[in-house]
Order: structure tokens, then C-alpha cells, then sequence
């Protein structure tokens, strides 16, 4: 196995993402594993500004939506039962899980 696992969430609900980090870990503990983390990482804001007029005509008036990306960051030294139950972790369909092995 190797020396350690870096495991990067991201979503755009926090609720989803702590939830997630929770079960992490209640994996840790169960598999006596050394854990750092969740380090919460800067948000990103994805803001995309629209006319409230699609024709052009009245006053220049602008709507803007924003999407905002939570991210969590947390290191493992893992051990083949950690990764097996890693895997089975059920995610909503908003998070993103990446596992990079250093």
C-alpha cells in the first residue's frame, strides 16, 4: 500500500460535503488509520452576470447567479480495509470525491 491518501470533496452544498467527511471518519476510527483532516479549502464563486431583457430594449438592468463550490481536503495513511469501505461510501450526485495515492 502506499504511504498516503489525499482525498479531495467538493460540492455545492456544505450540508452533503460534512455529512461525507463524518462517515470518512467513522472509517478512520473503525479502521484505526491516521487521519488529518477535513481541511476546508477556499470557496469558489462562479457568478455569471445575464440581462433581465433578452431584447435589448429598456434599461440596461442585470440579473446575476452564483454557484458557489465547497471543498475539503483530507490526508490518510490508509490500509487496504479503509479503501475497500472508502468505496462504498454511498454519495449524493453533487459530490465529487478524488483520491490521489502519494
Amino acid at each position: 500500500m502506499p504511504g498516503k491518501a489525499r482525498i479531495r470533496l467538493s460540492s455545492t452544498k456544505p450540508e452533503h460535503l460534512t455529512s461525507i467527511c463524518d462517515e470518512i471518519k467513522k472509517i478512520a476510527e473503525r479502521t484505526a488509520v491516521k487521519l488529518r483532516g477535513p481541511i476546508p479549502l477556499p470557496t469558489k464563486k462562479l457568478v455569471v452576470p445575464t440581462r433581465k431583457t433578452p431584447c435589448g430594449q429598456g434599461t440596461h438592468t442585470w440579473d446575476k447567479w452564483e454557484m458557489r463550490i465547497h471543498k475539503r481536503l483530507i490526508d490518510v495513511d490508509p490500509n487496504e480495509r479503509f479503501m475497500k469501505r472508502l468505496m462504498r461510501i454511498r454519495t449524493p450526485d453533487d459530490v465529487f470525491i478524488e483520491i490521489e495515492l502519494l
